[in-house]
């Protein structure tokens, strides 16, 4: 039993909906994240800003990535564990701006995403999508 794996279980269904953090209403990658956290441990750590589909590209500037640092414990890619932050790439050359989180471990590896046209997902964590990680974060403790 995982708590953060089950609160994102229970965002399962939710539609795709850009900058959106509510729960059966919508939500996007970011948004599922923030919900799972305020569910699991409380009041968000920070306010996010309005964000644009493509934004931080133009500027090459990783912003998910440094928020997730100053916000999340920081693994090895190789330490992977259930309730994980996955922080994608989705193109090369691009900055890093998909988020899950992982679901099951090991061979039939999972993760739980929400996915433009698609909602709230449980996917395989097949190796298209594990050659995009570029990050790997653990929730910080409950207090």
């Amino acid at each position: 039993m995982n708590l953060f794996v089950d609160a994102a279980r229970g965002w399962l269904g939710t539609p795709y909906v850009h900058q959106s953090s509510v729960k059966g209403a919508g939500c996007d990658c970011l948004g599922l994240l923030r919900g799972v956290w305020r569910e699991v441990l409380g009041g968000e750590p920070e306010a996010v800003p309005p964000y644009t589909r493509d934004w931080s590209e133009p500027e090459g500037d990783e912003r998910l990535w440094r928020a997730a640092r100053r916000h999340m414990i920081h693994k090895p890619l190789a330490e992977e564990a259930p309730g994980d932050v996955l922080l994608f790439r989705m193109r090369k050359q691009s900055v890093a701006k998909h988020l899950g989180l992982q679901s099951v471990t090991g061979s039939d590896a999972r993760f739980i995403h929400a996915y433009s046209g698609h909602g709230v997902v449980e996917s395989a964590l097949t190796p298209p999508w594990e050659r995009r990680i570029v990050a790997r974060f653990a929730f910080p403790e409950r207090t």
